[in-house]
């Protein structure tokens, strides 16, 4: 027998309210898409004041785990993301946004992060090549020595 749905849940998962689910580090993933072909360019965490500014402004905005910071994107590298549509998954906590990208939206400097296919070898094992790899820029010379 299921559990009954909690009147919160319901009001999450069918109201018009946005009632961001954060994890137990105060993040939500977040997923970023070309605006104009659909492809995956980066997969990122927001917190609540990242999302907030993502909204109030139309730049993206995150929240970088290992810096422990909110950054715009593009702030250092001049590649912007600016936010076309925003989505929410079912139980709010993740969010999908759909972008207009200049240049690149990998700090390796390639127009996406997903730049390497896996497949499966002939004897099962995972094979891996580079996929629309090319590099926009050189990141030691955006980055002057962080990444």
């Amino acid at each position: 027998m299921s559990q009954p749905i909690s009147s919160s849940e319901a009001e999450r998962e069918e109201g018009l309210v946005l009632r961001p689910r954060f994890d137990a580090s105060g993040l939500v993933t977040c997923v970023a898409t070309d605006s104009k072909n659909g492809d995956v360019l980066m997969v990122a965490h927001m917190n609540d004041e990242a999302l907030r500014k993502t909204i109030a402004t139309g730049d993206a905005w995150y929240y970088s785990r290992s810096r422990k910071a909110l950054w715009r994107k593009g702030e250092s590298s001049g590649q912007v993301q600016r936010v076309v549509e925003m989505r929410m998954d079912c139980d709010q906590d993740a969010i999908w946004i759909k972008v207009e990208q200049t240049g690149a939206a990998c700090h390796t400097g390639r127009r996406s992060c997903f730049y390497r296919s896996v497949a499966r070898g002939e004897g099962g094992e995972a094979r891996v090549s580079f996929v629309d790899a090319d590099r926009l820029f050189d990141p030691k010379d955006v980055y002057h020595g962080h990444s």
